[in-house]
């Protein structure tokens, strides 16, 4: 990125060499970015980031198709609940189908709600908060079965560091992810529009990205998206390999710590990243004040909620009770979480628990 970063500001829609060298640049990356999606390069869409590639994919495919039926699961991000709430006031329907206990979609309710009023099903690849894995051949070839065209959307924003999409999400007509998940710069995403799915612009201006998404694209953001997907892609096996045991004894040695603690889900519906427990007796705020002091850095769902601790969505969804919910504690590792990270949670958080168990703050 640096080279783009600090010399080489040409405005890719130029003419001039300076501006030929962005415009080669964004191509090579959109090169990159399509083949390990799966795609066509003339498929990928780059955006400000996921949040904007969503609603350009419910909002976009909108404006170019019949209205119809918007079918989210029921645990999906905000970006995808609130874009298809939001297209009710324009005369269609949001509806919404349910998961498990695990967070994993019910396949079939979902199939219910299917027919040939529905004009897109939004399943993320990966949930935000606990990890579960969604089984998206099969929410693709149920649409494919029983509506008359159905597009399916797949949040991939939180998936594409630990599977691979091209595989997982094979044949899905939009996909979206955020470099910052994996590794990239934030406030830049990707798109991926497959061949054949009509859609229009929500950004109207100079009519870049094939007039798909306008604005001068942000090209050093670009080149580090398609860098950090290349690397989360060669990482990955390495990753998962070397994270799983140290997720596993997080979250072992958090239940034998703290009675009355509980694992939210299971492990081997979700991937290797994600520890997600349920603390009794305390409130998450509290919590992650004391663990945000000894140097934990953690959450109680999603991190897009403005700062905002309240039940979560997700959790109420696959049947958590408020009395669990209350005391959610997200945890994450990555390519940078070490065992002395681990050691230092272990030693923290049980405190912390103990300490707002016997005067809460």
């Amino acid at each position: 990125m640096m080279p783009w970063l600090t010399g080489r500001f040409g405005n890719p829609s130029g003419s001039h060499a300076v501006a030929r060298a962005a415009r080669t640049v964004i191509e090579d990356a959109r090169d990159q970015v399509a083949g390990l999606l799966g795609g066509q390069p003339r498929e990928i869409v780059f955006t400000g980031g996921g949040t904007e590639a969503i609603n350009l994919a419910i909002g976009g495919t909108a404006l170019a198709n019949q209205p119809g039926t918007i079918i989210t699961s029921a645990v999906e991000h905000d970006a995808v609940r609130e874009a298809a709430a939001a297209r009710v006031a324009f005369g269609e329907v949001h509806a919404v189908a349910s998961v498990d206990h695990n967070g994993v979609l019910d396949l079939p309710q979902l199939t219910e709600l299917l027919n040939k009023h529905v004009r897109i099903v939004a399943v993320m690849a990966v949930n935000n908060e606990v990890g579960s894995i969604q089984p998206i051949a099969e929410v693709i070839a149920l649409a494919r079965t029983h509506t008359n065209g159905a597009l399916v959307l797949v949040d991939a924003v939180q998936g594409a560091v630990w599977l691979d999409v091209a595989t997982h999400c094979a044949s899905a007509d939009l996909l979206v992810i955020s470099g910052h998940k994996f590794g990239g710069p934030q406030g830049v995403g990707a798109l991926l529009v497959k061949e054949g799915t009509r859609i229009g612009p929500i950004l109207h201006g100079g009519g870049q990205e094939r007039e798909r998404r306008s604005g001068t694209q942000n090209v050093a953001g670009i080149v580090g998206l398609a860098a950090a997907l290349q690397a989360a892609h060669d990482d990955r096996a390495a990753l998962v390999s070397r994270v799983t045991p140290l997720r596993d004894r997080l979250v072992d040695g958090l239940l034998n710590a703290i009675p009355e603690a509980s694992e939210t889900s299971e492990r081997h519906t979700k991937v290797a990243g994600n520890a997600h427990i349920c603390v009794a007796g305390v409130e998450s705020e509290s919590l992650l004040v004391l663990l945000d002091d000894g140097g934990i850095c953690a959450s109680a769902g999603s991190a897009c909620a403005s700062g905002a601790i309240h039940t979560s969505p997700v959790l109420q969804a696959m049947g958590v009770g408020a009395d669990r919910a209350e005391g959610a504690l997200r945890m994450t590792l990555g390519a940078t979480t070490t065992s002395d990270d681990v050691d230092r949670a272990l030693s923290v958080v049980p405190v912390a628990v103990d300490r707002l168990r016997r005067s809460p703050v």
